[in-house]
């Protein structure tokens, strides 16, 4: 973890190859010839100010890196709904790929992941193109997430499942935030990226992962293993780490680096805890007694158009899976939440942030009792 004040290319680079050296340097990831994948955080056709995805001079600087190394990178990611050219060309992607003479790629063409027992599925399928990368170089945005509280090192390896297919996992796993964190777990398994390097220069924080506020965190980390990274990042924010969905799947699994056993390298007190930082609240199901359990859909939070900002795009009847979602000629939005799983793709997908959520019995209980 180091410091970091501004998206300049020149001062990016040198921190960079900086926190890289201390894990070895760029050649202890990537070999002369491999073809890499860079993954950054496309959510949406986001202007980088906005602080949605991974900033294109964090993305230049390292793959100016891979190139020096005298592999052969290219950026890739598969948005949910939008065209990937156009949230190439709006999150200077595209320009990144220009200036560096590197593709810039749709992860397209799914493909099936040979799993053991030790995967919670065994039916996962990830794009071809990530598969057939020699390595894999993650580079996710520091952001919260109003499903699974954050999303950083291990989450953006989900945008490696192909397009609409994530609305289907999201409604196979239904309204379980663990078992959600284990498919990302198993995911992340299945990449293995070779290195992780977490912008949190600026993130978001609040209504995350795409209609939160941005923050300046000053941050910039990079590890061989992405789930230390976020379990590191947790203690940085100050969060519980029982609070955090991804934390406590690896947990349950055996996986879970316990937090004093990760050596952080260049680290000053200084560093830590960057002030009170707004973490949505979630409802905690994994508190459920197993009998309550089929009660959840009528105990837990329930999202609500807000008709002052909604334009009526649609989007989140396009996103939402479960079908619960239809939208009046009149512009209403009107949910079935007999079949609405929370998911709060809707929410996600929002470019106005007109999707709101009206707290669940269960969320006011825990917080009555500071939970």
């Amino acid at each position: 973890m180091m410091n970091q004040g501004n998206y300049s290319y020149k001062e990016l680079r040198a921190k960079l190859e900086e926190t890289i050296s201390l894990l070895g340097g760029m050649n202890s990831f990537v070999r002369r010839g491999d073809r890499v994948l860079i993954k950054p955080n496309l959510l949406s056709a986001s202007d980088p100010e906005r602080r949605i995805t991974t900033d294109p001079a964090i993305v230049k600087a390292v793959a100016s890196m891979v190139l020096d190394s005298g592999a052969k990178p290219f950026i890739g990611d598969s948005p949910a709904l939008e065209p990937f050219s156009r949230v190439a060309r709006i999150t200077g992607m595209e320009e990144v790929g220009k200036e560096l003479g590197i593709p810039v790629e749709d992860l397209t063409e799914p493909q099936q992941v040979q799993t053991d027992e030790s995967y919670r599925f065994r039916n996962i399928e990830i794009s071809s193109k990530v598969l057939n990368a020699d390595a894999v170089i993650n580079i996710p945005k520091l952001k919260t997430h109003c499903q699974m509280l954050l999303t950083l090192g291990v989450k953006n390896l989900f945008g490696t499942v192909v397009a609409q297919r994530k609305a289907e996992w999201h409604y196979r796993v239904g309204l379980d935030r663990d078992l959600f964190a284990s498919l990302h777990l198993d995911i992340y398994r299945a990449v293995n990226p070779v290195l992780t390097i977490l912008d949190g220069i600026w993130g978001m924080e609040g209504h995350g992962p795409g209609n939160g506020t941005p923050r300046k965190f000053g941050l910039l980390a990079a590890s061989g293993n992405a789930l230390a990274l976020d379990i590191a990042v947790c203690r940085y924010l100050g969060v519980d780490l029982e609070d955090f969905p991804l934390y406590r799947a690896a947990k349950d699994r055996n996986l879970a680096i316990p937090p004093e056993k990760i050596q952080l390298i260049d680290e000053m007190e200084e560093h830590l805890h960057p002030g009170q930082v707004e973490i949505p609240k979630l409802d905690s199901l994994h508190v459920l007694p197993g009998f309550l359990k089929p009660l959840a859909p009528w105990l837990v939070s329930r999202p609500y158009q807000d008709r002052d900002k909604c334009i009526g795009c649609g989007r989140c009847v396009d996103i939402c899976a479960a079908e619960a979602i239809t939208l009046a000629p009149d512009r209403t939005l009107h949910y079935d939440y007999k079949k609405c799983i929370r998911c709060f793709c809707c929410q996600e997908v929002c470019p106005q942030d007109a999707i709101r959520f009206r707290k669940g019995l269960l969320q006011k209980i825990l917080e009555h009792f500071h939970r």
